[in-house]
């Protein structure tokens, strides 16, 4: 009967841990077909022939040649660093320490060199106005922030912060998905491309942050519970042990007398 029970037992956890890790694996599924129409959709950018009419309506700009290069740079880097930061993300690779950290590495370059500062530069011509050029400044600042302090953490081991900052990340990097998918939807819904434009970008980069956040205090809880749990049990066992080895003490001079 023991085996039977300890066999339903394992059997319950795994499906247990399977239901908990399905909305995570759910998120990382849809950001990756997110990525995919992205990367169906921007390939245009790379013809250096004919121009999309996103930049046709653009121009003319005042740095038409930085901006043209600005444009392919974040590009081509949101379209290697967003499958890097997705698959970062999955328990399969943060259970192999190397991987995890080499992948790391160049995703961080990536955005941090590439990614962040081309976007700063689209920024300042942003479609909307200076409101959504604040929003997209925004976000970039919160993904090189957290980016530096995440990659910090890690190389002092202290992975309850690295993990808070690369939660950070993560949800400012997935804007890119969630920003177009409201902006599908709100154009269907007939809303003025202006306040669409603002509410699409502004929507997405608070509450991603907001998310992120409260799945981190969420982890550092429950990680401090377990470890309490953990203290207290020790503490039990401890305490059960040296009450044994204690009563042995006192009972060995009256087993000594007995002989």
């Amino acid at each position: 009967m023991a085996p039977d029970r300890t066999k339903a037992s394992r059997v319950r956890k795994g499906v247990r841990r399977l239901f908990l890790q399905l909305p995570r694996a759910s998120l990382l599924l849809v950001m990756l077909a997110g990525w995919a129409l992205i990367f169906a959709s921007s390939l245009a950018y790379f013809d250096l022939d004919e121009l999309p009419p996103f930049v046709i309506e653009k121009l003319p700009l005042r740095f038409e040649t930085l901006w043209l290069a600005s444009l392919r740079l974040h590009v081509a880097a949101a379209l290697v660093s967003l499958p890097l930061c997705i698959v970062l993300m999955t328990r399969m690779l943060q259970r192999r320490p190397l991987w995890h950290r080499w992948l790391g590495r160049i995703a961080g370059v990536i955005v941090l060199f590439a990614l962040v500062p081309s976007g700063i530069i689209l920024a300042f011509d942003a479609k909307g106005g200076p409101v959504v050029t604040a929003g997209f400044l925004l976000s970039a600042a919160i993904v090189a922030w957290s980016g530096v302090r995440g990659i910090a953490a890690a190389r002092r081991r202290d992975l309850v912060t690295h993990g808070r900052m690369m939660r950070h990340f993560f949800a400012q990097m997935s804007v890119a998905v969630t920003s177009r998918a409201m902006l599908i939807g709100l154009d269907a819904a007939g809303v003025d491309p202006g306040t669409a434009y603002v509410v699409a970008l502004w929507a997405p980069v608070l509450a991603s942050a907001a998310v992120a956040e409260l799945a981190s205090r969420s982890v550092i809880t429950n990680t401090i519970t377990s470890t309490l749990a953990r203290i207290r049990r020790i503490s039990r066992e401890t305490s059960r042990l040296a009450l044994v080895v204690r009563a042995r003490a006192l009972a060995r001079p009256f087993a000594r007398e007995g002989r």
